[in-house]
């Protein structure tokens, strides 16, 4: 015979209703009762039926994830590795699943996450990404329907929940650190950008030269995709420059990679002739030859406060909408030197 809530209330000497309201993790609940009713859960075998509990609840205890481009493209990311890790825990800890929204285009993207919607398929989404005139927010705002951003809006700040770094702040100290290191030709390679937190790298990388009283070059500034070919591409251009930086801010680890690649293949070295600062501090980061200097924003914590921010509107519908602010930390390693007129030329 099946055990049932009541047998669990019956051996620990509870209500059964205690029992639901454990199961659900209900914070009015004392950590001795929890623990009491878990250990005789265990005890007795018993599994919570949680797709009955969805049902009469209205709630499929999911949460959709939506990527910003084809997941064939951005799981090669280590970013989106990370912060999935950060998400899953969070959503763990409160006994909710993860869906993921994939696409190959833009189009398909949005039919999914319609879809998700529509179909009742998840309690509220969570986007991995803020983009410029975003349909998808417009269509989770028009329909009123709970979601969560990580990266900085690019509209509706203040009504939308987000967990974010300051990006304008971390790019302008890393600008700053290359210029206190005596570089003034200093390129950046960033995302697209349609990329709110593009938008927002630049800015700070440009407040830093103009502080500086460095004139800026419009030609030192690359768009690519986040991704190693995008620095490939774009370290190709900057070298094509009659007059090339000395140093360079990379928006993103991976990209970096492709950077210091092509430099390598192409006889030069880091940080001889060229000096990088990149961001995110994965893990290949440290273990690049050389390692790179790079700004760690935290990516795993981004995904955990985006999940457990969204859970708490869910719980809570009357819950503000807030900005979360994730802190960076500039690590430094080998990949960044003094700039000084007998270095080789490029």
């Amino acid at each position: 015979m099946a055990v049932t809530i009541k047998d669990v209330a019956k051996l620990a000497n509870v209500a059964p209703s205690t029992v639901s309201r454990v199961i659900a993790n209900n914070p009015r609940i004392s950590d001795k009762t929890k623990n009491r009713v878990r250990e005789a859960m265990n005890q007795l075998g018993y599994h919570p039926n949680f797709i009955a509990r969805s049902l009469a609840n209205q709630s499929t205890r999911v949460i959709g994830l939506v990527l910003p481009s084809s997941t064939d493209i951005y799981f090669q990311n280590p970013f989106f590795s990370t912060v999935l890790r950060g998400l899953s825990e969070g959503a763990h800890e409160k006994q909710y699943a993860l869906q993921i929204n994939t696409g190959k285009t833009e189009e398909e993207i949005y039919e999914g996450v319609v879809h998700m919607v529509q179909g009742g398929r998840v309690d509220g989404i969570v986007l991995l990404y803020s983009k410029i005139e975003d349909g998808i927010i417009a269509y989770l705002r028009e329909r009123k329907f709970p979601f969560t951003v990580i990266g900085k809006p690019s509209d509706h700040v203040e009504e939308i929940t987000h967990v974010d770094n300051d990006n304008y702040r971390a790019s302008k100290e890393a600008t700053d650190y290359l210029i206190k290191l005596g570089h003034e030709k200093i390129g950046f390679i960033g995302g697209k950008l349609n990329l709110v937190v593009t938008v927002e790298r630049l800015l700070g990388y440009k407040e830093s030269l103009q502080e500086a009283q460095i004139g800026l070059n419009d030609a030192y500034i690359i768009h690519e995709e986040f991704l190693r070919e995008g620095g490939q591409e774009a370290i190709k251009e900057l070298l094509s420059l009659i007059d090339p930086p000395t140093a360079l801010v990379v928006a993103d680890d991976l990209m970096a990679i492709g950077v210091v690649n092509t430099l390598t293949e192409m006889g030069m070295i880091v940080p001889d002739h060229v000096s990088i600062i990149s961001f995110n501090n994965v893990l290949f980061a440290e273990l690049s030859r050389p390692p790179l200097t790079s700004v760690d924003i935290n990516i795993f914590e981004l995904g955990y406060q985006a999940a457990k921010s969204l859970i708490t509107k869910l719980e809570n519908p009357c819950e503000p909408e807030k900005r979360i602010i994730i802190p960076h930390q500039l690590v430094e390693r080998v990949s960044c030197s003094p700039h000084t007129r007998a270095k080789m030329q490029v």
